[in-house]
């Protein structure tokens, strides 16, 4: 299967470019590989391409359902002929001029490796997706869980079978003739071109409803409040974006659209997360700091003892292998790392303050061995 690319980088623009920075490297691919003026071999391909990515980023709705969903949720969305539906055509004459003798009328049909074999029959209809956003906590990200969720969506008529019909009988739309797509034909600046759009009185089925179902009015539809139970893979993070096939809207005469489940992390009191590592602030007395001991440390998964070495200083980040997060692509985990800070007591009793002093004429020495270094440094 071909992975199709990237729009922004078919046009060489970032995801932030404005729609004049779109339109500008569009025009420039396309006197490049226009086929009536680049002698490329590969130029109609590449020209459906530039053109495919213009039409989809230059149209506002098209192009945000693509940044939402990127190809694989924007394919199932939009055909091709949905996605030069409405392609400003008069972008040529911007790019070649009117009346420039260019030849576009040698090449008519450049527009058919648009459409597939299907074109000029009617598509499957299919309903919209959904999305509910699901809010979970670290712990449940790190390891899996499972969430039951309740959505509100439009689901067949149980009545009249989904028909809209009470008795189940349709009649042929004499709009389209029953074939649920009517044809229009527009010229362009590559001749004519024949389009063919879903009719708007059967919306594509070819039928439409004689006797209407009195509890869903003839759509065929009802909206509904179901529940459902969502399975959440170990390694989501926040944006992680869960498919439930065909627990989206239904569609009168076509297929669900698919329910997107949007995860977002809780935030933690103490565990704070950097992709698959974990980081945790730990406070350490300065005894513990200068004489070196071993501490419980809390991992995501029960706690681990730790070794403290001798004369650690405050800030030191230590590394807990393997007790970080599961990569939701590979089978490695991500480490937990720890810092120590030490925690200066606000109140001492007296043996305490007796002590910190008699600890105190040691560290005065230290400390003038400092500064008389640093005289000297300055001599």
């Amino acid at each position: 299967m071909t992975t199709k690319r990237d729009y922004y980088e078919i046009l060489g623009v970032g995801k932030n470019a404005s729609k004049e920075e779109i339109k500008k490297a569009y025009k420039e691919l396309a006197k490049k590989y226009h086929p009536d003026v680049s002698k490329e071999a590969n130029a109609a391909e590449k020209f459906k391409e530039i053109s495919e990515a213009y039409a989809v980023l230059s149209d506002d709705q098209k192009k945000s359902t693509y940044d939402q969903f990127g190809h694989s949720g924007f394919d199932q969305r939009y055909s091709q002929e949905d996605i030069f539906r409405g392609f400003d055509f008069d972008i040529f004459n911007e790019i070649f001029g009117r009346g420039s003798g260019r030849g576009f009328h040698e090449f008519d049909n450049i527009f058919d490796m648009f459409f597939d074999s299907s074109r000029g029959r009617p598509r499957e209809r299919r309903g919209n997706d959904l999305r509910y956003d699901l809010e979970i906590s670290l712990k449940e990200a790190a390891f899996g869980t499972k969430k039951t969720i309740n959505i509100t969506k439009l689901d067949k008529c149980d009545n009249c079978n989904a028909t809209g019909s009470k008795d189940g009988k349709l009649d042929r739309c004499s709009n389209c003739n029953g074939h649920g797509m009517v044809s229009r034909i527009a010229r362009t600046p590559f001749g004519t071109l024949t389009t063919s759009t879903t009719c708007n009185r059967c919306h594509g089925t070819g039928q439409i409803t004689k006797n209407v179902c009195n509890i869903c009015n003839g759509e065929g539809l009802k909206k509904v409040r179901k529940e459902l139970e969502v399975e959440i893979p170990q390694g989501v993070d926040t944006g992680s974006t869960l498919r439930l096939k065909a627990e989206g809207n239904s569609v009168k005469g076509g297929r669900s659209g698919d329910l997107y489940i949007v995860v977002h992390i809780q935030e933690n009191e103490f565990f704070k997360r950097k992709e698959n590592d974990i980081y945790i602030k730990v406070p350490i007395t300065f005894t513990q700091a200068a004489l070196g001991t071993r501490i419980e440390i809390p991992t995501l998964d029960g706690s681990v003892e730790m070794k403290i070495p001798p004369g650690t200083q405050s800030g030191t980040l230590f590394r807990l292998k393997g007790k970080g997060i599961k990569d939701i692509e590979h089978n490695g985990y991500g480490d937990q790392y720890v810092e120590v800070n030490i925690v200066t007591p606000s109140k001492l009793s007296k043996k305490q303050i007796e002590l910190f002093k008699e600890l105190e004429k040691t560290e005065l020495d230290t400390q003038k061995s400092f500064f008389q270094r640093l005289r000297d440094s300055l001599k």
